[in-house]
């Protein structure tokens, strides 16, 4: 069960980054406004065996040739004996501007598990950025991304998607 789990839960989070990344490269190209996009899915199961519960949410910013991703994805499994097993994962990229950032932290102790990405690119006053934090703390998954993409001369363009597994 497990192991479908994380299978499971590895390739929703990759649909989210690549459906993001792809959607940002097309906005990057349509000039105009610029666009954001986020999306996430979240989820907890509970059985006789323990309990499971995932997360995940990404999103992609996109204007004017700049684009910047991010994605943040956690599980968490607790076996009937109180047994926990938790894993996080966090990345982003940035590309097309003259100065591009991007940084990602995981943070753990026995508690919990936090990871946070940030993206930006930049250049000169056109913009593309986003950021994700996830966190995985007491059989529950939480993340949130916030993508925002700007151009000079107008108000800028954002997204944010926040999921809970609500265990």
């Amino acid at each position: 069960m497990t192991r479908d789990l994380r299978t499971a839960f590895l390739a929703g989070a990759l649909l989210v980054g690549v459906g993001g990344f792809a959607f940002a490269q097309m906005g990057g190209t349509m000039g105009g406004g610029g666009s954001a996009s986020t999306a996430g899915s979240a989820g907890a199961s509970q059985g006789p065996s323990g309990s499971s519960a995932t997360g995940a949410t990404g999103g992609s910013a996109a204007v004017g040739g700049t684009s910047a991703t991010t994605l943040g994805t956690g599980g968490t499994s607790t076996a009937p004996a109180g047994a926990r097993s938790s894993t996080i994962g966090s990345g982003g990229s940035a590309a097309g501007g003259t100065r591009d950032t991007s940084s990602t932290k995981i943070h753990a102790n026995r508690n919990n598990l936090n990871g946070m990405s940030k993206a930006r690119a930049q250049d000169r006053g056109t913009w593309s950025r986003s950021m994700t934090m996830t966190q995985v703390h007491k059989g529950e998954v939480r993340s949130r991304t916030k993508a925002m993409a700007h151009e000079p001369g107008g108000p800028p363009t954002k997204s944010t998607t926040s999921v809970g597994s609500g265990q």
